[in-house]
């Protein structure tokens, strides 16, 4: 097993572990997602006022009890006090999503990828939230883009989905998968 190269030892972990997608972050030499430091030390909700922060934590809360009128209230609260937030947009498209309201939500996400630059904690949140909602619209082209971008700022959820993506590894894993379940079974 010392002898095998890191590609090898991937191989051989998503054959014993078939539910792991196999990706770029398993194999180091994979050129397209080197590991990118973060670009910024604080995250931008360390730089929001404490008031602020309460404002959106109650929206939250709102937004997941479905009291969608008060939450939405309370996202436009904060966003008077801090309009170029990209944590915020990211947070009141989250909520705009759990009310079925995707392209609100799309409008939001773009202004926080904007404003963001797509760096960051909240720029890569913003990315990866896009992506998903792209693919939920079933517009694969466009997630991919956005899912590149955060692999290369370091997401490994972007990274998988990624591996998502490709029909090649996707298909990969299902065979794996499929021999994995005939050998277990009795």
């Amino acid at each position: 097993m010392e002898s095998l190269s890191e590609g090898d030892r991937a191989v051989l972990k998503t054959i014993f572990d078939p539910f792991q997608p196999l990706g770029p972050s398993d194999i180091p030499d994979f050129p397209a997602f080197q590991e990118v430091e973060e670009t910024t030390d604080a995250f931008e909700e360390d730089r929001l006022e404490p008031n602020v922060l309460d404002i959106v934590k109650k929206a939250i809360v709102c937004a997941e009890e479905k009291n969608f009128d008060e939450s939405f209230r309370l996202f436009h609260k904060a966003l008077k006090q801090a309009p170029e937030s990209p944590s915020i947009l990211n947070d009141r498209a989250q909520a705009l999503r759990l009310a079925n309201r995707d392209e609100e939500a799309l409008k939001d996400l773009h202004l926080a990828v904007e404003l963001s630059e797509g760096k960051g904690r909240a720029g890569i949140q913003a990315l990866c939230q896009r992506g998903a909602l792209y693919r939920w619209m079933e517009q694969d082209d466009k997630a991919k883009e956005d899912f590149i971008r955060a692999a290369k700022a370091g997401s490994s959820f972007a990274k998988s989905q990624l591996v998502a993506l490709n029909p090649y590894a996707a298909m990969c894993n299902a065979m794996l998968r499929k021999m994995t379940l005939k050998a277990n079974r009795p």
